[in-house]
C-alpha cells in the first residue's frame, strides 16, 4: 500500500512569475513550510530547492523528518495550476449599437479584444482584421430579429465569416444572433465547414441569461483544467463554506484579471458563486492605449510625464521583474490601482452587492506594496459602503488548489492551509455620504464624527475628519469592536448616525474611509498628484514625499 505524501509543492505559473510553495503534513494537518517567487522564466525545480533549504537550515529535524533530503525533492507531489497568454478576439457587430453590445460581454472575458462595424470599417479591412495571423478567434453579432438598422449589414458579416473560415482553417466563432441563417452562409454549408470550429449563441439583448451564455461560449473557447483563474472560482467557493463568510477575491495578473462573489452555501458544496474574468484586469495590457496610460496617470505619484510614462510601461510589459523597489514599486501599484479600477467597471453588477465579510487580494501585481497600500489601493477602486475583512493570498496557493477536482479532499485541504494561506492585512470600513455622491465633510476640514475601538485589551478614540483616509494600529490576530458616530447621516448599506462592527487586525490595521463614493480624483494633474501624495505619505512606511 503506497504511503501518503508528507510534503506537498504547490506551483502557480503566472504569465510574468512563477510562485512555487512547499507544505508539509505536521501533526495530522498540512502547513506552509514556506514559498519563492520569480521570474517565469526561472526553473520551478531551483525555487523548490531553496525552499527546503532554507526549511532544513531553520529546523534540520522537522526536514529529515518530512524526508527533505536532496536526493528525494525531486520526487514530492506537485499541485500546478497555470496562466495562459490571453488570445485575441476579433469582435464585429452589425451596427455601433449592437457592436457596443458585444464588446460589453466580451469586456468580462480572458480575451483581448479588437472591433470592427460596417459603420466604421469597409469589407476590405474587417477581412484583413480576421484573417491577422494574431487573431485567434471571431465574434459576429446582431440582434435576434435584426433590428432595421442591422439587416443590411448581416450578408456582409456572413460572408466575412465564410471567407475567414475558408482561409484560415485555425480560426474558431462565436455566431450571435442570425448570422447562421443568412443565405451567405447557407450557401457556404457544402464547402465543408469543420462544425467544431462554430459555436452559436442567442443574440445579447440586456436579459442577464443570455449575456451568461455568451460569455460561457467564449470562455469555452479557451477552456483549461488547469487554469488558474478558472480554478481560484472553486477555492473561493470552498471558503466560503469553510469560513462561512460572504467571500470576494480580486486579483490583478499580469495578462488579465479575477472577481469573484461567493456566498456559503449549507455545507454540502453549494455556495452560491459569481465570477468574472477579464483581460481588463491585466496589469498592463501588451499596446498600451490612451485610455491605459491615462488610468495609470490618475494613480501616479511620480512626476513622470506621458511619454516618459508610456515607456515606463513598456519597459514593465518587456520585464516586468525590473525596477522592482522604490519608485518602481510605486508605478506597478499606480498600474494595479487602474487595473483595479477597468476591472470594477466591468463588473458593476458585482459591486453594487453589499460589501463582502472577507475579501481577498491575489496576484503578482502587489508584489513588493506595503500592506497598508495595498489595502488603500483596494479601498480607493473597489469601493462599497461597509466594513470588510482584508487578507492576502501571498503565498498564491488558491489557483492550484482549485484545480483539485474532489470537494471533499479541496476542502480539506484549505482547512488546513486557510491560516496560512490568507496573510491578514486588517479591516477596511467604508462609509459614504447620504443623499450625495460628495465625501463626509468639505474638503477634509472638520470633524465628521469619532471612532471609538475597545477588545483584546485595547482602547483607543479618534476624531474622524471628512473627505480623508485613517489608519489606526489593529495588529494581526486582534480582535475589537469599532463603535462610530457621525455628526450626519451616512450610507452603510442603510441611512445611520452611528454604527458597531467587529473589526480584525493586520498588517494594515484598521483603515476608515471617508472620501466620496465613488472616489473622485482632480481634474488636474497637479492637484490630484498632491492629493495622491498625501494618501501615499500614510501608506508607504518612511515615505518622505
Amino acid at each position: 500500500m503506497t504511503k501518503p505524501p508528507r510534503t506537498l509543492a504547490i506551483v502557480d505559473a503566472g504569465g510574468a512569475t512563477l510562485s512555487v510553495a512547499l507544505v508539509g503534513h505536521l501533526d495530522g494537518r498540512w502547513r506552509l513550510l514556506g514559498s519563492l517567487a520569480g521570474p517565469a522564466a526561472i526553473d520551478e525545480d531551483a525555487l523548490l530547492a531553496a525552499i527546503a533549504e532554507r526549511t532544513a537550515s531553520a529546523d534540520p529535524v522537522l526536514a529529515a523528518g518530512l524526508g527533505l533530503d536532496a536526493g528525494s525533492r525531486a520526487d514530492v507531489p506537485r499541485l500546478t495550476a497555470r496562466s495562459r497568454p490571453p488570445g485575441k478576439l476579433l469582435v464585429v457587430g452589425a451596427t455601433e449599437r449592437s457592436l457596443g453590445l458585444l464588446m460589453a460581454e466580451a469586456s468580462r472575458t480572458s480575451w483581448h479584444l479588437i472591433s470592427a462595424s460596417p459603420e466604421t470599417h469597409d469589407p476590405r479591412e474587417m477581412t484583413e482584421l480576421a484573417l491577422d495571423g494574431t487573431v485567434d478567434a471571431v465574434l459576429l453579432g446582431a440582434g435576434d430579429p435584426p433590428g432595421p438598422d442591422e439587416r443590411g449589414a448581416l450578408d456582409d458579416l456572413a460572408a466575412l465569416g465564410v471567407a475567414a473560415a475558408r482561409r484560415r482553417p485555425d480560426l474558431r466563432f462565436v455566431l450571435c444572433g442570425g448570422i447562421r441563417d443568412r443565405r451567405a452562409w447557407r450557401a457556404a454549408r457544402a464547402d465543408d465547414l469543420d462544425e467544431s470550429r462554430i459555436v452559436e449563441v442567442p443574440a445579447v439583448a440586456g436579459r442577464r441569461g443570455e449575456e451568461g451564455l455568451l460569455r460561457a461560449a467564449l470562455e469555452g473557447l479557451r477552456a483549461d483544467p488547469l487554469d488558474g483563474r478558472g480554478a481560484m472560482r472553486r477555492s473561493v467557493a470552498s471558503l466560503a463554506d469553510l469560513l462561512d463568510r460572504r467571500v470576494e477575491l480580486i486579483e490583478v495578473g499580469f495578462d488579465g484579471g479575477t472577481r469573484i462573489l461567493a456566498e456559503p452555501g449549507t455545507g454540502g458544496g453549494d455556495s452560491t458563486t459569481e465570477s468574472v474574468i477579464t483581460a481588463e484586469g491585466g496589469l498592463i495590457p501588451p499596446e498600451p492605449g490612451d485610455d491605459i496610460i491615462d488610468g495609470v496617470l490618475a494613480w501616479s505619484t511620480g512626476n513622470l510625464d506621458r511619454h516618459r510614462l508610456i515607456d515606463r510601461l513598456r519597459e514593465l510589459r518587456i520585464r516586468p521583474w525590473a525596477d522592482a523597489a522604490g519608485d518602481g514599486a510605486r508605478l506597478r501599484l499606480a498600474a494595479a490601482s487602474a487595473a483595479l479600477a477597468r476591472m470594477a467597471a466591468v463588473t458593476e453588477h458585482l459591486g453594487s452587492r453589499p460589501a463582502p465579510d472577507l475579501t481577498i487580494v491575489a496576484g503578482g501585481a502587489f508584489a513588493g506594496a506595503p500592506a497598508s497600500a495595498i489595502a488603500l489601493a483596494v479601498a480607493g477602486t473597489i469601493r462599497r459602503p461597509g466594513a470588510t475583512q482584508l487578507a492576502w493570498d501571498h503565498a498564491r496557493l488558491l489557483g492550484p488548489i482549485g484545480t483539485i477536482d474532489d470537494p471533499a479532499e479541496r476542502y480539506a485541504l484549505l482547512a488546513d492551509l486557510a491560516r496560512d494561506a490568507l496573510v491578514p492585512l486588517g479591516t477596511t470600513f467604508v462609509a459614504a455620504a447620504s443623499g450625495s455622491r460628495q465625501g463626509l465633510g468639505r474638503h477634509g476640514r472638520g470633524s465628521v464624527g469619532r471612532v471609538d475601538l475597545a477588545g483584546d485589551g485595547l482602547s483607543m478614540s479618534r476624531e474622524l475628519a471628512g473627505d480623508e483616509v485613517h489608519f489606526m494600529d489593529l495588529p494581526p490576530g486582534a480582535v475589537a469592536r469599532a463603535r462610530f458616530e457621525f455628526h450626519d447621516a451616512v450610507r452603510l448599506g442603510r441611512r445611520t448616525r452611528s454604527a458597531e462592527v467587529e473589526v480584525t487586525g493586520g498588517l494594515a490595521g484598521l483603515l476608515v474611509d471617508l472620501r466620496a463614493v465613488p472616489l473622485r480624483l482632480p481634474e488636474r494633474r497637479d492637484r490630484r498628484r498632491t492629493m495622491l501624495a498625501a494618501w501615499s505619505e500614510l501608506s508607504w512606511p518612511g515615505d518622505d514625499r
